[in-house]
């Protein structure tokens, strides 16, 4: 039915507050990378004809995996050209400039991976995360 799927893959050792957190911010990154059509974005419409806009209609998949089982993920989606905005350990604590300066200075073996967003189309990004099990 739906030519793409969106699919977050959450760091399974996260506690619920940071596994937020990271979903929230490579979703609001996500969305600045894929154009309204593509993710099939409608204004939901109550019955007082109050707005709720913004919603896709497609799925999104929630999952989860270890660090390094997502940092492969996230590898091989580049190499596929599968959207993919991931969070790692160094976006957090302190000001966005310590974070971004954390980033830079920490080699990628080094990071700790807690979420990744994966968007392309459908058998591919169901072929990269079908091992991976519902978040819960």
């Amino acid at each position: 039915m739906f030519e793409n799927k969106l699919v977050a893959v959450i760091n399974k050792s996260c506690d619920p507050g940071v596994a937020m957190n990271a979903l929230a911010h490579m979703s609001f990154g996500l969305g600045q990378i894929v154009d309204n059509q593509k993710a099939l974005l409608c204004d939901y419409v109550d019955g007082d004809k109050g707005s709720h806009p913004a919603i896709s209609s497609m799925p999104f998949i929630v999952l989860s995996a270890n660090s390094n089982k997502i940092r492969t993920a996230v590898q091989e989606a580049r190499a596929q050209d599968i959207v993919c905005v991931d969070f790692v350990n160094t976006m957090t604590g302190g000001t966005y400039l310590e974070q971004l300066e954390n980033t830079k200075k920490t080699p990628e073996e080094n990071l700790s991976y807690y979420g990744a967003v994966f968007f392309g189309p459908w058998n591919d990004v169901s072929e990269l995360t079908k091992k991976f099990s519902l978040w819960k």
